[in-house]
């Protein structure tokens, strides 16, 4: 007896499922990841990269690069003038160089448009398979099952197939608008090439072949190497060395970076016996996460000697004296740390968070200037939004911390909070003000939210 038709295409469009389940795997889901914020590691972003995003034809205050807590070797993009950087891409690289090299790659994608032509891939793939599906229902209906399910294997086959091999172009044409932008940039390939010889040993490690890159998303490691060496040694930057200011802050960021993520490695990395400045900067930060504030604050201390008024070891130190407990001695050095950074907003959340952690009533109205004044500058800090609610709260203004906490949750993709805290908000702010105005939108974004997760689950 033959199959029933509905049961037929039952099946089929659970194929389709699957091979549009495949493809999505290659897109990067940014929400469903960590995003680190740190001011000394986006000031030495921002100027690795402007040269590059200017090579772009970009302009720099419109791109950013944003660290993801992750450990594995990785960056991607998702839209926008965004590049996102795994930390484990950071830790795993040896020179700033390698960093230049990656975002200018990245870059590629960016001006390339690759993000949103994708969708052009996508639907090359999806209309293959659906054609497979269609001819290979008909011949099961027809009585042919092993030939439809011939048909339906071969379709999947050369939809992935389709779709790989356009991701796999547009990676090759990154390549080499990355090199373009890091030459007109006067910046050096050479980190480009180190960073490829570090992917195929890789490779290599885990056993991937290395004769044919069909099946895989991205052009074999040896193959990009292959057609960059020549393109980058016959550039007038090749034997450029890399500015040493940049190399020494990229290193201090490296080791912080390892202090903060891993602690323990951190302190094998970088042991006692280390007594440079990233050395110093990875154990205060290990000591500090793994509680040890006396150790972290020796630390710290010597590393103020060592550069006097440097505002990102204030920050450190303040941070150190904060979380312990001690928020009144880290206000001096917060202090100055803000000044020194002309208001940098994260280092002035933390300054805010430290005014409010001494309980200190007399404490309340600078730290409601200062909050104030980081949201106004980055609104994309929830921590900086909290903080800034509590002080409303402390004044007895319900509604605006309502707002702020409508704020935090909003970044923090907390549609039902969100939209709570919003409805709260508008119900005790003067209807029509900018603040009553910027809650509605709040409350409808996150309707608008929970409406579409709501259909996603049906």
């Amino acid at each position: 007896m033959l199959p029933r038709l509905p049961q037929i295409f039952a099946a089929l469009f659970q194929r389709l499922i699957f091979i549009l389940v495949a493809i999505g795997l290659t897109l990067q889901p940014v929400h469903a990841q960590s995003i680190l914020r740190d001011a000394e590691t986006e000031a030495l972003f921002d100027e690795m990269s402007a040269p590059l995003i200017r090579a772009a034809g970009l302009e720099p205050r419109n791109a950013k690069i944003v660290l993801i807590g992750d450990n594995s070797i990785n960056a991607f993009v998702a839209g926008g003038q965004a590049v996102y950087m795994h930390t484990g891409l950071i830790l795993a690289a040896s020179n700033a160089n390698e960093v230049q090299g990656v975002i200018a790659h990245e870059l590629g994608h960016v001006a390339g448009g690759h993000v949103i032509s994708t969708s052009d891939g996508i639907k090359t793939a999806t209309g293959i398979t659906i054609l497979s599906l269609i001819l290979g229902a008909a011949a099961i209906a027809a009585g042919a099952g092993d030939a439809g399910a011939g048909i339906l294997a071969a379709g999947q086959q050369a939809a992935l197939g389709k779709f790989l091999a356009f991701n796999r172009a547009q990676e090759s044409s990154a390549d080499l608008a990355g090199a373009d932008y890091l030459s007109k940039a006067g910046i050096s390939g050479r980190g480009s090439i180190a960073f490829f010889k570090r992917l195929q040993n890789l490779e290599f490690r885990y056993g991937i072949p290395q004769t044919d890159s069909y099946e895989r998303t991205h052009p074999l490691s040896g193959e990009r190497i292959a057609v960059l060496q020549g393109v980058y040694e016959n550039d007038p930057a090749w034997n450029k060395p890399t500015d040493p200011a940049i190399e020494a802050r990229f290193q201090r960021v490296k080791a912080k970076l390892q202090g903060y993520i891993d602690p323990k490695r951190a302190l094998i990395v970088y042991p006692t016996t280390d007594l440079t400045i990233p050395g110093r900067y990875a154990r205060a930060y290990a000591w500090h996460r793994t509680a040890y504030p006396e150790q972290a604050l020796a630390e710290a201390t010597t590393l103020l000697r060592m550069v006097p008024n440097d505002p990102y070891f204030l920050e450190l130190k303040g941070q150190i004296l904060l979380e312990s407990g001690r928020p009144q001695e880290a206000l001096p050095m917060l202090r100055e740390a803000v000044a020194r950074t002309n208001a940098q907003p994260l280092i002035s959340t933390t300054f805010g968070h430290a005014l409010i952690a001494t309980e200190d009533k007399a404490n309340f109205q600078e730290a409601e200037k200062v909050l104030k004044a980081s949201v106004g500058r980055d609104a994309e800090n929830p921590f900086a939004w909290y903080q800034l609610g509590v002080v409303y709260e402390h004044n007895g203004d319900a509604p605006r911390a309502a707002l702020a906490a409508a704020e935090g949750f909003y970044l923090q993709n907390r549609p039902q909070q969100a939209l709570a805290s919003a409805r709260s908000a508008m119900a005790g702010i003067k209807e029509g003000s900018s603040d009553w105005i910027r809650a509605q939108d709040i409350a409808l974004v996150s309707e608008a939210a929970l409406g579409d997760k709501k259909r996603r689950r049906r």
